[in-house]
């Protein structure tokens, strides 16, 4: 977990290694998915490891708890083995090294199935790497500040518990009762009217009325009566005076969503309320007096628009009496599965189905299967909370009548493809072979696809068996760039672009020996057992 995730301008940004008063940022393991759903976002804070000691993780112990209770319980998982996961110092400062015993549980690393010894980077635990257990039970091996496993004082109708949440709360209480302006920072999808709201509850003014105003969404001609009003007889038509927003929310708070989409003159306008407490509606000559608080909000990068000239430096300055980070979702990933499963419950809930997350039973295969909850941790989230909604909706509706969610093959792709390139796909794939600390190859230099020949590609594809992955990786490319290289090229096709007919014979030639048949058609051994699928061909048991 990146340790500058959302912090204020005011506060002091602790260093990557580095917490409050110095103290390191200690590692720690939050179930992402678990058969029983209510135990999703208990953790295990591994501060044995900060002091030189190995962890042993097995289904009878140590203890995961929620955040801010004092008693927990086991991973409890029938299918997961009593010998036990060895977590232990790494070689480096702050890496992690994770032992699998022979016999025991199979452990998937980041999608990657671990054998012998694996060590683990700071980095990569700041980006956080999720752990299969079984192919049951999903866990994420990611760092937390010393004191985040305090109870919070309030959720402030939050969801998670990651360092990045619980400073953001913590900055909203500080000012929320305060009658500053607050810009809220942060990547689109991020939640920034939400801080807003729970920062008018908590205000003095919470009784007043909460306004929201989408400055991108209203043209720029007319954003200045929108927001200041108008004067009777101030244009053509204008037969009776409005109001605008800014008398609206009198005696309240109003919000103003991407802020950096005001047009020069409203950013005038704007600046002169903020000063004064007086704005003059449109064709009006008077002055009249307002009360309200103002919190803005942008994904937008103010600064260099200032540097442009299309921000005024002045009104930056006023609107960040108080300046808020909200961390986008790739930098909380520790928070995914609790809000995963809250989206769902609330699709479950439209649904008439919200006691499918109820179940108690350990026995039961897990609602959110292993592989996908670990596509969902390793997806970039570009959208961020808003795309998860979004996708908790389509699998949920997707999935209905299923005994768990399946994502279609359509949807699964996109996942896999994106979770290739996503922070932590640097790990090593189980292709690679058992592997032991040291032993690990050096990744390919990264360059650029347009440098990698169409011979040099196809030599790349047949020597790792058209693992796309691998072949990635060995020519130092992205995964996209290497589909993009493969549509390009006269000479090379995909699983898509083959007919039935031919996987039909392919399929009857090779006994349906997978393995053989994507070597035959060189095309992705994994997409073309999804058009196996689609046909209804089963590939003969490895």
């Amino acid at each position: 977990m990146s340790p500058t995730l959302a912090d204020v301008s005011t506060a002091a940004v602790p260093e990557r290694g580095g917490g409050p008063q110095g103290l390191r940022l200690a590692p720690a393991l939050t179930v992402i998915s678990h058969p029983v759903p209510r135990r999703v976002g208990e953790r295990l804070r591994l501060d044995a490891l900060t002091a030189g000691r190995q962890v042993s993780l097995s289904r009878n112990g140590p203890d995961f708890t929620r955040p801010g209770f004092a008693l927990g319980q086991p991973l409890n998982d029938p299918f997961i083995s009593r010998k036990p996961l060895v977590l232990s110092p790494g070689g480096k400062p702050g890496s992690v090294r994770l032992t699998s015993p022979d016999g025991g549980t199979r452990v998937a690393l980041a999608g990657s199935v671990l054998e012998g010894t694996w060590e683990l980077s700071e980095e990569e635990l700041t980006t956080g790497v999720p752990l299969e257990l079984g192919g049951r039970v999903v866990l994420l091996l990611h760092l937390m500040e010393p004191g985040d496993d305090a109870p919070a004082p309030d959720a402030l109708g939050m969801v998670g518990e990651s360092t990045g949440v619980r400073r953001l709360r913590r900055h909203i209480e500080r000012v929320a009762d305060l009658d500053v302006p607050v810009l809220i920072r942060g990547e689109t999808g991020t939640g920034k009217e939400h801080v807003a709201q729970a920062i008018h509850q908590r205000s003095r003014r919470r009784e007043g009325r909460f306004l929201s105003v989408n400055l991108g969404a209203i043209p720029k001609e007319l954003a200045a009566a929108e927001l200041f009003g108008t004067q009777k007889g101030a244009y053509t038509g204008a037969t009776q005076g409005r109001d605008g927003f800014f008398r609206a929310a009198h005696g309240g708070t109003l919000f103003l969503d991407e802020v950096g989409e005001a047009p020069p003159e409203v950013q005038v306008l704007l600046l002169r309320v903020l000063e004064t407490g007086e704005l003059f509606p449109v064709g009006g000559t008077t002055p009249i007096a307002v009360d309200v608080r103002l919190l803005a909000a942008t994904d937008a990068d103010l600064d260099a628009r200032i540097r442009d000239g299309r921000f005024k430096a002045p009104l930056l300055h006023r609107l960040a009496g108080y300046d808020l980070h909200v961390p986008p979702l790739r930098e909380r990933r520790e928070d995914l599965g609790r809000l995963f499963f809250h989206f769902a419950r609330e699709e479950l809930t439209t649904l008439g189905e919200a006691h499918r997350l109820d179940n108690d039973d350990a026995y039961a295969e897990p609602w959110l299967p292993a592989p996908l909850a670990t596509r969902l941790v390793r997806f970039p989230w570009p959208g961020n909370i808003r795309q998860l909604r979004n996708l908790a909706r389509q699998l949920v509706i997707g999935s209905r009548g299923q005994p768990c969610l399946q994502a279609e093959p359509r949807l699964e792709q996109e996942l896999e493809v994106a979770a290739g390139v996503a922070p932590g796909a640097a790990i090593p794939s189980s292709s690679d072979g058992p592997s032991t600390v040291g032993q690990v190859e050096a990744p390919a230099p990264r360059r650029k696809a347009s440098q990698v020949t169409e011979q040099e590609l196809l030599g790349a594809l047949r020597e790792h068996a058209w693992d796309l992955k691998a072949t990635a990786e060995a020519l130092g490319i992205p995964r996209p760039s290497l589909y993009d290289l493969i549509d390009k090229s006269p000479n090379l096709r995909t699983a898509g672009d083959l007919s039935a007919e031919e996987i039909t014979r392919a399929f009857e030639t090779h006994a349906g020996d997978l393995d053989a048949m994507a070597r035959g058609l060189e095309v992705s051994r994994r997409a073309l057992g999804r058009r196996l699928k689609e046909l209804g061909l089963t590939p003969r048991a490895e």
